[in-house]
C-alpha cells in the first residue's frame, strides 16, 4: 500500500518580510515595464492576489511612493555630503571621491531606469530627487568651489544659476553613462572610473575661468 503523502501547509510569511518582498519585486517589475506597469502583473509575478498587494500598499501611488524611498532615498549616502565639505582634501579629489562612488549607486539598472520612466509618465520622483540633489550636493560644490577659488560667499554674492548649472555639467555627463548601459543598450569602451577623473578635470579647467568672472562681476 502507497502512504499518502500529506501536504505541508505553506509558512506564512511575516508582514514586514512580505511588504520588503513586494517592495523588491516592484522595483525590478517597475525598472523593466515603467511606470505605467499593471499591479495584476506584478502581483502574479509574486504568485499573490492583487489584493495581498493592496492590503501593504492602498493605491498604486503608495506603492510607487515606497519604490522611490527604497530606490533614491535609502541608498542615499550622508558620506557624500561629508566629503564635499572636508576642506583637509583639495577641492577636485573631492569630486573624484564624491562623483566614482555616487556612481556606483546611480549607474544602476533600476535606479536609471525607473529615473526615466518616470519623468516620461510625470511622476514627482524626478522633481523631489533633483531639488534634493541641488540642495545636498549642487550648491555645497559651488560654495566649496568658491573658497577654493578665494571667491566671496553666498553671503556676499547669492548663489548663481550659473554656477549650478556648471555643476549639473558633473552630474549629467554621469547620468548619461547610465542611460547609455541601460537605456540605449551602448556598452562603454572606458571605465567609469576614468570617465569621472576627465569630467571634474574638464569641470576644475573651466570653473576656474568661468566662475571668477561670474562672481566678482556680481559685487
Amino acid at each position: 500500500m502507497t502512504a499518502i503523502e500529506i501536504p505541508v501547509p505553506k509558512k506564512r510569511m511575516k508582514r514586514e518580510d512580505r511588504e520588503r518582498e513586494i517592495v523588491k519585486a516592484a522595483v525590478a517589475f517597475f525598472a523593466e515595464v515603467g511606470l505605467d506597469g499593471d499591479t495584476r502583473e506584478l502581483a502574479k509575478r509574486l504568485g499573490v492576489t492583487q489584493s495581498l498587494i493592496f492590503r501593504y500598499f492602498p493605491t498604486k501611488a503608495a506603492l510607487i511612493e515606497r519604490v522611490y524611498q527604497e530606490v533614491y532615498v535609502d541608498r542615499w549616502n550622508p558620506y557624500w555630503e561629508t566629503i564635499i565639505t572636508d576642506r583637509n582634501v583639495s577641492l577636485n579629489d573631492r569630486l573624484l571621491m564624491l562623483y566614482k562612488d555616487y556612481a556606483r549607486v546611480a549607474l544602476t539598472y533600476d535606479w536609471v531606469r525607473i529615473f526615466m520612466f518616470s519623468g516620461l509618465r510625470g511622476v514627482d520622483i524626478n522633481t523631489r530627487y533633483l531639488n534634493f540633489l541641488r540642495s545636498r550636493v549642487l550648491a555645497p560644490i559651488a560654495s566649496e568651489l568658491r573658497a577654493e577659488l578665494g571667491l566671496p560667499g553666498f553671503e556676499e554674492v547669492p548663489l548663481q544659476e550659473e554656477e549650478v548649472e556648471l555643476v549639473w555639467g558633473i552630474n549629467a555627463r554621469v547620468f548619461y553613462l547610465g542611460q547609455r548601459q541601460w537605456i540605449f543598450d551602448s556598452p562603454l569602451v572606458l571605465d567609469v572610473d576614468a570617465i569621472i577623473e576627465q569630467t571634474i578635470t574638464s569641470f576644475m579647467y573651466g570653473a576656474k575661468e568661468i566662475v571668477p568672472k561670474l562672481i566678482l562681476g556680481k559685487k
